[in-house]
C-alpha cells in the first residue's frame, strides 16, 4: 500500500518526543508497505534529515518553517474567529505537496497532529488516519488555567475553537488515534460517536540501559526541550520551590535541566544554587546515567511522557507528578511501582529526599521501572497494532 505520512517535524532523527513517535511509526509501515512523507523542517537540521530519511529509501518533502514568520501569520485568526494553531501551522506550499502526493494515487494517508490533519481536509474521499496524540484543544485549556489575563483569554479561546475544528476531522477520517487510554476516553466524551483507538508510545530498551555505576550522589536530572511551555514551567517550579528545600537537608544536592532550546526563563535558572543548564547535548543517556534520581514534576500534561518511560528503561527511581505520569498504564496489580507520583512543593521535596538518602530503596524503584517497561512498553509491542489499524482504513477495492 502506498502511504502518506504528515508531520509537524521531519520525522528523523528520534531525538525529541514527538519526533521519537513519528519515526517508529514510519519505521514499522516502511516494513510492508511504500511511505513518502511531507513534513515542516524546522531548520537546517530538518533538511538534512529529510535528505537522510530519501536515502533510506523514504522520499520526504521538507517544507521550511519559519517560526517568527508563523507567528505573525497567526495572529489575524484573532479578527476571523479562527484557531490561532491554524494559521501558525497553514502553508500553501504545503498544501501543494499533499495534493501533488495525494495525484500520485496515494492509497492511505496518515496526519499524525490536527494541524497536519488540515491539510487533508480539501480532499474528502481519501482514506486517512488521524493520529492526534494528544487533543490540542485540552492541552490549551490546561494553559488557561495556568497563565494570567489576557494569555489566560487566548488559550481558552483556542481550546473552544481548536475542539470545534477537532470534531470536523474526527468526523471524516477513518481512525481516530491517542496514545493512552486517558486521551481516548477524553476524546470519547467530547467527540463521541467516532472510531477511535489507542497505540501506546514505547521506549528502546536496547539504547537506554541502566549503567547504576555511574550514578552521582545527590544528582537530580530533568530532561526535555526546553522551550516547551510545560516543561520551563516544571523546571521553574522545580528549581525555585522545591530544590531549595532539598538543599536544606541535603546540601550536595544538584539539579540538572537537560535538553535543547532553553528560553530565557530557564537560562536564568542556571544563576540557582546547585542548578545547571546543559542547553543541547548529544545525548541524554549520557546525563540519565549520572544521576540519583529523575524528575518529571509538570504540572501540564497528558499522554505519555517520554521522558518518564526513558529514565525508567535506564533503571532510574522516578519522581513525576500526576500529570507526568498518568498516561503511563500502571495498575497495582502489576507489581511494585515503577515511580513514585507526587504533586506540590511539600510531597515532591519529600520524594525525591527520601529517595537520596536511603539509596538502597531507590535502586529497588529503579529496577522495578526497568522491569515494568520492558513488560510493557517495548517499541516492537506498543505498535503491534499498527498494521491491523491499517489494514482496516485501507480503501476497500
Amino acid at each position: 500500500m502506498r502511504i502518506l505520512f504528515l508531520a509537524q517535524r521531519v520525522p528523523y532523527p528520534p531525538n525529541r518526543g514527538d519526533k521519537i513517535t513519528t519515526w517508529r511509526l514510519v519505521e514499522r509501515m516502511r516494513r510492508r508497505h511504500e511511505v513518502r512523507v511531507v513534513a515542516f523542517a524546522h531548520g537546517e537540521d530538518d533538511l538534512a534529515a529529510a535528505r537522510e530519511l530519501a536515502a533510506k529509501g523514504i522520499p520526504t518533502t521538507a517544507i521550511p518553517y519559519d517560526r517568527s514568520r508563523a507567528l505573525v501569520r497567526s495572529w489575524p485568526a484573532l479578527l476571523k474567529g479562527d484557531p490561532i494553531t491554524l494559521h501558525a501551522y497553514g502553508s500553501r506550499q504545503l498544501q501543494r505537496a499533499v495534493d501533488e502526493e495525494l495525484a500520485r494515487g496515494i492509497e492511505l494517508a496518515y496526519a499524525y497532529s490536527s494541524s497536519m490533519g488540515a491539510f487533508l481536509l480539501p480532499h474528502a474521499g481519501q482514506p486517512w488516519v488521524m493520529h492526534f496524540a494528544e487533543l490540542d484543544s485540552d492541552k490549551w485549556a490546561q494553559y488557561a488555567q495556568q497563565k494570567r489575563w489576557p494569555a489566560s483569554w487566548i488559550y481558552a479561546r483556542e481550546s473552544r475553537l481548536l475542539l470545534e475544528f477537532e470534531r470536523r476531522i474526527a468526523a471524516v477520517s477513518r481512525a481516530n488515534v491517542f496514545c493512552t487510554g486517558l486521551e481516548q476516553s477524553i476524546f470519547r466524551e467530547r467527540i463521541p460517536g467516532r472510531d477511535s483507538c489507542v497505540l501506546r508510545n514505547g521506549v528502546d530498551l536496547e539504547h537506554f540501559r541502566p549503567a547504576p555505576e555511574l550514578a552521582e550522589p545527590g544528582h537530580i536530572v530533568f530532561t526535555g526541550v526546553m522551550d516547551y511551555f510545560p516543561n520551563v514551567d516544571a523546571c521553574e517550579f522545580f528549581a525555585r520551590e522545591v530544590l531549595p528545600s532539598i538543599r536544606r537537608e541535603h546540601p550536595e544536592a544538584r539539579f540538572s535541566i537537560v535538553g535543547s532550546h532553553p528560553t530565557a526563563e530557564v537560562r536564568a535558572l542556571g544563576n540557582l544554587p546547585g542548578v545547571t543548564v546543559t542547553g543541547f547535548v548529544q545525548d541524554t543517556r549520557d546525563w540519565l546515567a549520572r544521576a540519583s534520581v529523575a524528575v518529571a514534576p509538570l504540572r501540564i500534561a497528558r499522554g505519555i511522557q517520554n521522558k518518564v518511560l526513558e529514565a525508567c528503561a535506564m533503571g532510574l527511581p522516578v519522581v513525576g507528578s500526576t500529570c507526568a505520569t498518568q498516561g503511563v498504564e500502571w495498575r497495582a496489580e502489576q507489581g511494585a511501582a515503577p515511580f513514585v507520583v507526587a504533586d506540590g512543593a511539600a510531597a515532591t521535596t519529600a520524594a525525591v529526599l527520601a529517595l537520596l538518602k536511603d539509596r538502597a530503596a531507590a535502586e529497588k524503584l529503579g529496577r522495578s521501572a526497568r522491569t515494568f517497561v520492558e513488560s510493557r512498553y517495548a517499541w516492537e509491542r506498543c505498535l503491534d497494532e499498527l498494521d491491523a489499524l491499517l489494514a482496516r482504513c485501507a480503501p476497500t477495492a
